[in-house]
């Protein structure tokens, strides 16, 4: 009888440990030393939240980064496509301007009247440089126009011209060819010189 009650304590007790060293795999020890195992398993979890919100952060700052890069190169483009077509493009207002400015410098009569050395400007800005060249667009008969005015002076003093071009797009070709470009004279005695007339 004695055996019998002295048995279940030892089971329970031998059992007791068992369970306490497979936990986890921390051995039965005081009551003070499993807190260190619990501060240590908390620290590493801490870690691993550190870590994972520092890599968050990175990813999304080389996000931006890429971002930042991709509208960049999005406007570097869009400006050298417009300058492109600025200075190279036969139909843009630049181009049309340059060529009835060398008409305008090669004809006998402007050299008469103006001089050598003729020079052309725009429209005066708000800043007072002269480079705005006035030009409108239109569309006719299924046509797109364009009319352009611009000023030019010479080395005689006192010597103005107002120039008025007209261009009108050619569909076989693409391009614009000239309808006119005539020079009204501003100074006396006022007159036009017909440098080209296709009408």
């Amino acid at each position: 009888c004695m055996r019998w009650r002295h048995q279940p304590s030892l089971l329970l007790r031998a059992a007791r440990q068992s369970i306490g060293t497979q936990a986890g795999g921390l051995r039965a020890e005081k009551p003070g030393d499993n807190s260190k195992d619990v501060s240590v398993q908390r620290a590493l979890n801490e870690e691993t939240l550190v870590s994972a919100a520092q890599k968050v952060k990175e990813a999304g700052r080389d996000f931006t980064y890429f971002i930042v890069v991709l509208v960049g190169i999005g406007v570097t483009g869009g400006l050298f496509y417009v300058i492109f077509k600025e200075l190279f493009s036969s139909s843009s207002p630049n181009k049309i301007y340059g060529d009835a400015l060398e008409k305008c410098r090669s004809h006998p009569e402007i050299i008469g009247f103006f001089g050598d050395s003729i020079k052309g400007y725009g429209e005066a800005t708000r800043r007072g440089r002269r480079q705005h060249v006035s030009h409108i667009e239109y569309i006719k008969d299924g046509l797109k126009h364009m009319r352009l005015k611009f000023y030019i002076e010479g080395t005689e003093s006192g010597k103005q011209g107002t120039v008025h071009v007209e261009v009108k797009e050619n569909l076989e070709t693409g391009r614009f060819e000239v309808r006119y470009i005539f020079v009204d004279v501003e100074t006396y005695p006022r007159r036009t010189i017909v440098i080209e007339d296709n009408r």
